[in-house]
């Protein structure tokens, strides 16, 4: 066993359609973390790519959408028994909504900020949504 500790960095990206709001994801019952809670499109940057194009990466994976060119709006960061995590933040509008759910989601909402926030989804996404401007 060791004692050694991760370092992870991760993003979200707030999605928003033509009419201002938010791309919802719910997350499966065997998604690999966090099943059954809704969720943002993101995930974890690979080492050596460009936050942009990672969190590009994770909305086409996860969606089958392309988006405006995200852009960084806020960080979150979580220390865990296993590591510390830094999640960057992103806001992008839509470019198409025809959505297309990956493995680890079972359905999407677009939602108004208020109704996203009364969703279970966790601290790091209230964060971004309740500080998206």
């Amino acid at each position: 066993m060791t004692d050694e500790k991760r370092f992870g960095v991760t993003g979200k990206a707030v999605v928003l359609n033509a009419e201002g709001k938010i791309l919802a994801l719910h997350r499966t019952e065997t998604a690999p973390t966090r099943p059954l809670k809704w969720d943002l499109p993101g995930g974890r940057l690979e080492f050596g790519e460009d936050p942009v194009e990672g969190i590009l990466r994770e909305i086409r994976e996860e969606t089958g959408l392309e988006v405006e060119r995200p852009r960084p709006y806020d960080v979150y960061a979580k220390t865990h028994p296993d590591g510390h995590w830094v999640s960057i933040g992103y806001v992008a509008k839509a470019k198409t909504t025809d959505v297309k759910l990956s493995y680890e989601h079972d359905e999407y909402r677009w939602l108004t900020k208020d109704e996203f926030l009364a969703l279970d989804s966790g601290s790091k996404n209230e964060q971004f949504v309740k500080n998206l401007n």
